[in-house]
């Protein structure tokens, strides 16, 4: 099927079909003129044998009732006048109770029409909700005599209350009115829009001066599908195939945005539909389905879900994840009356809205597993552990309406956050999207129990803002067991800031435009082990997220990378430690452990001495918006990158793109397979790995990582954050071995 895939029309019922045994009951068509008066049309009567949009099949729904659809047809022929326009009045009480009363009323009425529409009966439109005052004064059909507005009569009333029902089940009865008329017609939605899709040109035909700058922009963000690749077709039809299994190869198709598999007899749904993540329009009505499997909350990107005419007596509480979801066809199941009936008053959002809160999070996952590269011996160890934590003001229902509001609460979220990050007891933690306020009033209090100090910067539009409004601006926040290392220095690298004053990019026009209004930026602190006085670089960034200004993360990067050089050669000259008691930690470092007090303590090393900054082992955490294969990556594994590389585009940014990028470290990253950790991101648009854990290669090694999420967790869970994984994003850990330098020269305080 082309690009373009079926559309339900915006309105109208559609055409019935009328039983053969109740045509003498019936006038002629008749014309409704502006004035309300009937007119002939000049047509001839109707019969069995005349070809006609108006016939259709019986329902397959167990409770059809021919004598409703009859009396449906009827009512829908009557028209109106608002606005100085004809609008064609569309009952859709299809209610059981009340559809044989309502036959009996409109038959002893002897007030009967076919209908007729204005445009030559091509299909009904112009589907519109009416008050009772509307009805009864628009046209003479409308009379006290048919709808008795305003008087006592009982029957009428209510007969006028059903008839001027909810929009949302209006909408329900009409696309399964449409379907049932289907049900002969093997791929009929290739038939009904192929004229329609062969009419529309492929965005990726469609030249660049004619594509939105809105579409341009929404085509650059993250995919799980290669910007590469070429997909012609993206939606399959197998309707009135009469099918009873489905292949497996179908859900290979993860690129489909479309897909029908209506009026078959299909009695289940493969539980890995749940692969098909890019659907937005999946129909499985006319089946003989008895159950939806849990994976359906997987599609958090449908917006049209039809199940008509199934044998479904409930729904999975996973509904709740479609955040996106506009239609629920739910018609002719004998579905459980209280999800009924909020599809019927208030629409498919509020039953996801009912079910996404009312969702209960069930067991947790099996832990992540530990991947073990090293286990010798080793005379240093440290472990880290990198983490954006997703910070409360982006933690919004619109960013992530899959999650439950009580899982996306802040008050939930830090503290499941703090018992991962007291679980994993490492000796650094960078933590990312720390406003000062969380990182005053609860991180550093509370990592302070388990012996962590704190260095902390935001973002530098605080700068900019009142002391109340910066506390929630967020930034980076590096913690330290006090226990272990010493903080002899730190520093904030200031990209914007940077860029704007170095002399080769104060007069470009693309550092003002791109690089300054970007306010991230990167924090690096100078440690030293208490006991072994060897010494380390642990730094934290955030890099800027837009995949359409890779120009602008590669220069933040390039940025980081420049300032950490300088920076490391002046700390290589760092005087040593003269009295490292000075620094200690009351209760915490210098009083001893009632557990471990007959225990000998050792003696602390003197401080190491290195030559260069590059022989300082270099520890990089951070959220990098950036994949394997980018400018950034490759700046920072391969240490070089020319001033024309592909990311930079035609931006001019100084000496980056005069004579390019480069470093002196040797950088690696933790996490080298993908199989150690399939992605660090994880939502229903996007997932992969954006962060990282680098390391010098030339004083570290990499004894064990913490690895993948239980897959099979992950196949009934869209996205994070949820009641188990407090952010959108996974905190990586790896635990280092120092490498032991061939001759260990200490620095004596006395200078010895």
């Amino acid at each position: 099927m082309a690009d373009g895939g079926y559309r339900f029309p915006q309105s109208g019922a559609g055409p019935f079909y009328f039983p053969q045994h109740n045509q003498q009951h019936h006038h002629q068509q008749r014309h409704i003129a502006r004035n309300g008066s009937p007119v002939n049309n000049g047509r001839g009567n109707y019969t069995n044998d005349t070809p006609s949009p108006s016939r259709s099949p019986v329902s397959q729904a167990s409770n059809y009732n021919p004598y409703a659809m009859h009396n449906q047809g009827h009512q829908q022929g009557q028209h109106v006048m608002m606005n100085g326009h004809h609008q064609r009045y569309m009952p859709s009480n299809m209610s059981h109770k009340y559809q044989h009363q309502t036959y009996q009323q409109q038959h002893g009425q002897q007030n009967h029409h076919h209908q007729q529409n204005h445009t030559g009966g091509q299909g009904m439109g112009h589907q519109q909700t009416f008050s009772s005052g509307t009805l009864s004064n628009a046209t003479p059909h409308f009379t006290p005599n048919n709808l008795h507005n305003g008087t006592s009569n009982n029957n009428q009333v209510g007969m006028t209350e059903n008839l001027i029902q909810n929009q949302h089940w209006q909408r329900q009865l009409q696309l399964a009115a449409e379907s049932r008329q289907a049900q002969t017609a093997p791929h009929h939605h290739c038939k009904k829009d192929g004229v329609i899709s062969r009419l529309q040109k492929p965005m990726d035909q469609v030249p660049s001066e004619e594509i939105p700058e809105e579409a341009a922009e929404e085509r650059n963000r993250a995919t799980t599908i290669s910007e590469n690749s070429r997909q012609d077709w993206n939606a399959l039809d197998f309707s009135g195939q009469q099918m009873r299994a489905l292949s497996p190869m179908l859900f290979q198709y993860d690129f489909l945005n479309k897909l029908f598999l209506d009026h078959n007899k299909l009695t289940r749904l493969d539980p890995v539909i749940g692969q098909l993540r890019n659907l937005t329009h999946l129909d499985i009505s006319s089946n003989q389905i008895m159950e939806l499997p849990e994976e359906i909350g997987m599609l958090v990107n449908l917006k049209e879900l039809l199940i008509f005419d199934n044998i479904l007596q409930t729904l999975p509480v996973q509904i709740g994840h479609l955040f996106m979801l506009e239609i629920l066809g739910i018609d002719g199941n004998p579905i459980e009356e209280e999800i009924r009936d909020v599809v019927m008053h208030h629409g498919a959002k509020a039953l996801v809205t009912q079910f996404r809160e009312d969702y209960s999070p069930g067991p947790p996952p099996n832990e992540r597993r530990r991947v073990v590269l090293d286990n010798s011996p080793t005379a240093e160890t440290l472990s880290v552990v990198s983490y954006n934590i997703l910070c409360d003001k982006y933690a919004t229902a619109s960013q992530y309406g899959y999650t439950p509001s009580a899982a996306l609460g802040w008050d939930h979220r830090k503290i499941v956050i703090l018992d991962e990050l007291n679980h994993h007891n490492a000796d650094i933690v960078c933590l990312q999207e720390v406003d000062r306020e969380s990182f005053d009033e609860f991180f550093r209090p509370e990592l302070a129990v388990n012996g962590y100090q704190g260095v902390f910067w935001p973002k530098s539009r605080a700068k900019t803002m009142a002391e109340k409004e910066a506390r929630l601006v967020d930034g980076c926040a590096t913690f330290y067991k006090g226990s272990k290392y010493i903080c002899l220095d730190k520093m904030l690298i200031d990209f914007a800031n940077t860029a704007i004053n170095r002399p080769d990019m104060k007069g470009e026009h693309d550092t003002f435009n791109r690089v300054m209004p970007r306010d991230h930026i990167a924090v690096a602190s100078f440690l030293e082990n208490r006991m072994t006085g060897s010494r380390m670089m642990a730094v934290n960034a955030h890099i800027f997220w837009d995949p359409a200004f890779a120009d602008v993360k590669l220069v933040q990067v390039a940025i980081m990378m420049e300032q950490l050089s300088k920076q490391a050669d002046r700390w290589a000259k760092h005087p040593p430690c003269a009295d490292k008691t000075a620094f200690c930690i009351p209760e915490i470092d210098c009083e001893a452990n009632p557990d471990t007090a007959e225990e000998p303590t050792a003696e602390p090393r003197p401080s190491l001495k290195y030559s260069n900054g590059p022989e300082i082992p270099l520890i990089i955490c951070g959220d990098f918006n950036s994949a394997a294969g980018t400018g950034v990556y490759d700046l920072i594994t391969t240490g070089s990158l020319p001033g024309n590389h592909a990311d930079l585009g035609n931006r001019r940014y100084g000496n980056f793109t005069r004579d390019g990028m480069a470093h002196p470290f040797k950088l690696k990253s933790a996490y080298t397979e993908p199989e150690q950790l399939s992605f660090t991101n994880y939502t229903p648009t996007f997932s992969g790995v954006v962060d990282y854990i680098w390391y010098s290669d030339n004083a570290l090694d990499v004894r064990e990582l913490l690895g993948n999420v239980d897959e099979e967790y992950l196949r009934k869970v869209p996205g994070f954050p949820n009641h188990h994984f407090p952010s959108d994003h996974l905190a990586l850990k790896a635990d280092f071995s120092v490498k032991q330098r061939k001759e260990i020269k200490g620095i004596e305080a006395n200078g010895a």
